[in-house]
């Protein structure tokens, strides 16, 4: 049980973290309007996973947590299909803290992608 907390709270800190990092990177970006659509976009999406998995963490069943869950998967896959469709956007200078944005998203998708298939597989063998 302790470990899952820390878990819990490591993962919680992470989608913050990346937040943050998105908001400092698009924070003094050069402004035209391709990439400003782009910032307003990856920002929202961003920290929306994050508001989002602190909702789950108030799941009322299994189903709900599921269903919270799935919607910080998908802001984070709508963020890392943005931030690949702003990494080819040649007026956009800073590419290294793009590309750690892009691995970040990545490896968030990828954890919540393996966290969901097994809540699901939990929930078909507890019923």
């Amino acid at each position: 049980m302790i470990n899952f907390m820390i878990m819990r709270k490591e993962l919680e800190d992470r989608l913050i973290g990346f937040a943050i990092m998105v908001f400092k990177t698009f924070e003094n970006v050069n402004k035209n309007s391709t990439i400003d659509y782009f910032r307003q976009q990856i920002v929202r999406s961003a920290s929306s996973a994050a508001l989002n998995y602190g909702e789950a963490q108030g799941a009322e069943s299994k189903k709900d947590f599921i269903h919270k869950i799935s919607i910080v998967l998908k802001e984070l896959r709508e963020t890392n299909v943005n931030l690949k469709i702003l990494s080819g956007i040649d007026s956009f200078t800073d590419k290294n803290s793009l590309a750690s944005l892009l691995n970040e998203s990545q490896e968030l998708v990828a954890i919540f992608f393996s966290m969901i298939r097994t809540a699901k597989a939990n929930e078909k063998q507890n019923m």
